[in-house]
This record gives C-alpha cells, sequence and structure tokens, in this order.
C-alpha cells in the first residue's frame, strides 16, 4: 500500500465518470488478469538469475461507497442501498424527511434478546426477523443473471433503465469481475471503505450534539417525524402560533458545555502527525467545527471524542458513543485478534441499538448502518489498513498535482506519473546524492547520542524547529514534559507495571 508500489494501469478521459459504464474501460484490464491467472507470464528473477512464470489474481477491490456501485452493480442508494444485507436490508422511508433511513439493527440481535419485544423504545413495533444471510458468488450470479447482455452506457438514449421495484433488488448490471473464473468464489469480493464510514459517522456525531445548523440530524422534520411513528413523546415538537417550539433533547449540548466541549479541541496538543491543526477547524463564537479532514475524523472518534463528552452528556449517550470509539479503535488496530473481533461483532448490534433509543430516525443513514459488516470483513481479510482509502486517496491526490495543463489534464498526469517512474527507477542508484530515498526525514534532531549514564530519553540531541530561544514553561506544560517522559522512558516502565 505504499506509493512506490501503485501502478497506474488505466486512465479514463473526459469530465464526467463513467458510472456502471466503467465495466467497459476495465475490459482491457480483464483480459491481462485472464491472462495472469490461466497462463501466466515469463519474468526474470533477479536474486536468482532465472526466469519464471508469474501467475497473479485479483484478492479485491478498494473504492468508497458510490464507487463501490459501479464496481459491484448494486445501487448504493435507496431502500437497499446495503450491498452486504442485499434484499434484506432494513430501511424506512420518513414521511416528513422524505429520506431513505436504516435502522431496524434489532434483527442482528439474538432472538431471545428482550430488546426484540420493547416497543416503546424503538420504532413502536416487535422484531421478529433473522438477520440476513450472508450470499456467495453463487447466489449473486444467480441474481443477475438476467442482466448478463445488458448494454452499459451513459446515453440516455440506448440506456436501458432497470426497475427495482419489479425486480426487488437493487442490481443494476453484472459486474465484469465474474468473468475471473475465480470471482465467485471469493468470500470478499469489494471492500467497505472504513475511512469513509468514520468520517461520515464523525460527522453525524459532533453536528448532532453540537445542533449544527445545515449539519444536525435533530430538525424541525426529524421531530415530526417521531410524532408521526408515534415514539418518544417527550420530543414531539409543540406548536405555538405558526412556528414549532423544539424540547430540549438529552443528546444536545447546553451551551456551557459546547464551551467546554469546544475549547478542549481548541487547545488540544498533539504529536506530530497526528492530526492537521484542528484548532482552526474550531469556531467558538459560533459554536461549531467544520473543516475536518478525514484523519482528524480518524482521530476524534477514535481516541478524543469519549474524553471530551466525559461528564456532559447522560450515561444513556456516554455509554454508546464510548462503544462505537471502541469497536472502530480495536477494528484499526495493527494486530488483529479473532476473540476480539467476535467480540465487537457481537456488541456493535447493541450499541447501533443503544443508538437509536436516544438518536431520531434522521441520524441512521446508511453510513451508520455500514458498521455492522466491519468486523466479519475484518475476520475475512484482516487489517482494514490494506483495505481503506487513505494510501489511495493520497495516491490520488498525487496524480492530480501533475496536472499542469486543465485543458489536458489526462496528458498531463499520464506525462507526470511516466517522469515520475523514470526519477525514481534512477534514484535507486544515485547513492552519493540526496533523494527521495535517502532524504532525511522533516523532524530529524541528529540521531541519538552516546548516554551520559542518565535516562536515555535524554540521548537525543534535538533540534529547534526556528531561531532558537530560551524559555520557560508553565507549570502545566511542565506537567506535560512530566508525563511525557513517564509514558516514554525505558527505564521507567518496569515501575509502571
Amino acid at each position: 500500500m505504499k506509493q512506490e508500489n501503485f501502478i497506474l494501469s488505466m486512465l479514463i478521459p473526459g469530465p464526467e465518470s463513467p458510472g456502471d459504464a466503467i465495466d467497459v474501460f476495465l475490459q482491457p484490464l480483464m483480459d491481462e488478469l485472464k491472462e495472469l491467472w490461466e497462463t501466466g507470464v515469463e519474468t526474470f528473477d533477479a536474486s536468482t538469475k532465472h526466469n519464471f512464470m508469474l501467475y497473479a489474481t485479483l484478492l479485491w477491490t478498494i473504492n468508497d461507497f458510490p464507487a463501490y456501485a459501479n464496481l459491484s452493480g448494486w445501487s448504493t442508494k435507496g431502500k437497499l442501498a446495503c450491498p452486504c444485507c442485499n434484499k434484506e436490508t432494513s430501511s424506512i422511508r420518513l414521511e416528513n424527511g422524505k429520506k431513505q433511513y436504516y435502522m431496524g439493527h434489532r434483527l442482528f440481535l439474538p432472538l431471545i434478546h428482550k430488546w426484540r419485544n420493547d416497543k416503546e423504545s424503538f420504532d413502536g413495533t416487535k422484531e421478529r426477523r433473522l438477520p440476513p444471510e450472508i450470499l456467495s458468488g453463487e447466489d449473486i450470479l444467480d441474481q443477475v443473471a438476467d442482466l448478463d447482455s445488458l448494454p452499459l452506457t451513459k446515453d440516455p438514449k440506448k440506456k436501458i433503465k432497470i426497475s427495482h421495484e419489479s425486480r426487488s433488488d437493487n442490481w443494476n448490471k453484472k459486474s465484469i469481475f465474474f468473468d475471473l473464473p475465480y470471482w465467485k468464489t471469493l468470500l470478499l469480493r469489494h471492500n467497505l471503505d472504513v475511512m469513509h464510514i468514520e468520517k461520515n459517522v464523525c460527522d453525524n456525531i459532533l453536528g448532532t450534539i453540537l445542533n449544527v445548523k445545515g449539519k444536525t440530524k435533530d430538525t424541525i422534520k426529524a421531530r415530526l417525524d417521531l410524532q408521526a411513528m408515534n415514539i418518544r413523546k417527550e420530543l414531539h415538537p409543540i406548536k405555538s402560533g405558526d412556528k414549532y417550539e423544539l424540547p430540549t433533547a438529552c443528546y444536545t449540548l447546553s451551551l456551557e458545555e459546547k464551551n467546554k466541549f469546544l475549547r478542549f479541541l481548541k487547545n488540544l496538543t498533539v504529536p506530530d502527525g497526528y492530526l492537521s491543526n484542528i484548532s482552526q477547524c474550531v469556531n467558538t463564537k459560533d459554536r461549531k467545527i467544520s473543516g475536518l479532514k478525514s484523519h482528524d475524523c480518524h482521530g476524534l472518534l477514535q481516541h478524543l471524542l469519549p474524553l471530551a463528552i466525559r461528564g456532559m452528556l447522560c450515561k444513556s449517550i456516554c455509554e454508546p458513543l464510548i462503544e462505537l470509539s471502541l469497536f472502530f479503535n480495536l477494528l484499526g488496530a495493527k494486530c488483529l485478534r479473532i476473540d476480539d473481533l467476535e467480540q465487537i461483532a457481537a456488541q456493535i448490534p447493541i450499541t447501533l441499538c443503544k443508538l437509536e433509543k436516544v438518536f431520531p430516525p434522521s441520524f441512521f443513514d446508511v453510513m451508520v448502518h455500514l458498521p455492522i459488516h466491519l468486523a466479519n470483513e475484518a475476520m475475512i481479510a484482516g487489517p482494514i489498513q490494506y483495505r481503506w482509502m487513505y494510501p489511495v486517496e493520497k495516491w490520488l491526490y498525487f496524480l492530480k498535482s501533475l496536472v499542469g495543463n486543465s485543458a489536458c489534464p489526462e496528458g498531463s498526469i499520464a506525462e507526470g506519473y511516466l517522469a515520475t517512474e523514470c526519477l525514481t527507477l534512477c534514484s535507486r542508484y544515485l547513492h552519493t546524492m540526496e533523494t527521495k530515498f535517502n532524504l532525511l526525514e522533516r523532524n530529524y534532531d541528529g540521531g541519538v547520542i552516546e548516554s551520559d549514564g542518565g535516562l536515555t530519553i535524554f540521548s537525543q540531541p534535538g533540534k529547534e524547529l526556528r531561531d532558537g530561544k530560551l524559555d520557560k514553561l508553565n507549570p502545566h506544560e511542565l506537567e506535560k514534559a512530566h508525563i511525557y517522559i513517564l509514558k516514554n522512558c525505558d527505564e521507567i516502565q518496569p515501575f509502571l507495571e
């Protein structure tokens, strides 16, 4: 997943995405993949100085959720938006919100769980359904058998419109990947992108608890939907003349709590590279957060949110949010254990049900539903660091930076890519010159010097970032420095165990 191992195999021209017609552009790549699987390619082994036959297979695809639809053929919109639940996706269309929302996570609970019969705390109904079954490749091929010869185009005159209502599914096409002889046997074909899921879940949580206009899921329409569903009567809007008054919800911070929450993020100090300058995203005057990057949401959701909300929200709100944070924390570990994955796979339906009991239905878009499947995918495919969009987005950012002529962006990317590949090859042999392979790190501080008998943590000379000047640390900074030494000094670790 490092940039030097990425190969630009295809560049689709044009100002618009091809959508489902991407299969037309993928055809040459499919031909090469078939050759690599069936006959192989003669390759030279530099270590043994001999030729050998190289075979290769396509393991899975890494893509965001809209691209999931284009590659798999299953539409990620509408009432059956979840590609894992397939036809058994549980969703409702709210009368006032006019959108599909994906609740019903009680069906993932054990059949004897007491919440299955709890009508008042959820959507007013009892839950008797079983969890959706995971479909095999053969099952999917049976569903798309009638779409095999469907013409793929974006031309509205030639495109054949498919009625999802009459088909009772969300298939738009049979994916070209099924032309590969082994594709139907794979347990995981397309990855759900944890990066974008974390970003959307974090945005939903922050927008709702801070009640940010345009970002919150707790709107007048959401309250009217609660009234239409006849649940949570304490949150129903109160009509006063031509306007509605919204009762204060337990999941919304007060003005004082918002200020405390935002001051925590404003004054936050983290290690270099951990987050961007998050203080610039915090607006204490308007009491909102904006401009968070995906990696900022990753750090907030996994580590900082439980610290920021402690003592502010009631237990029924804090508990599921902290459980959700722990879920993504364990899921994002470098080393995954089957026992841990089985535990969080059993816990995430309970966590989402706890959220259903307090947050409005409008909170549960499809991105909030998708975590229910992430632990199972991790048990099949392993750590998410090899299956999410962070390295891909970084690579795309680099490719876009090569565009020098906006009239011919494809040509600029192609020429820039070839030039970069050539320079990379030459750099491997220029040992006496500074290249990207021997370039010192941005925070290189001169290396480690021999210890004079003191603590090893003080064996690094360090260097100033700008013009050096003497400054005294205040008590708060001294305390943080003290804690850092205690947590990072090898000599002290035996005393902490």
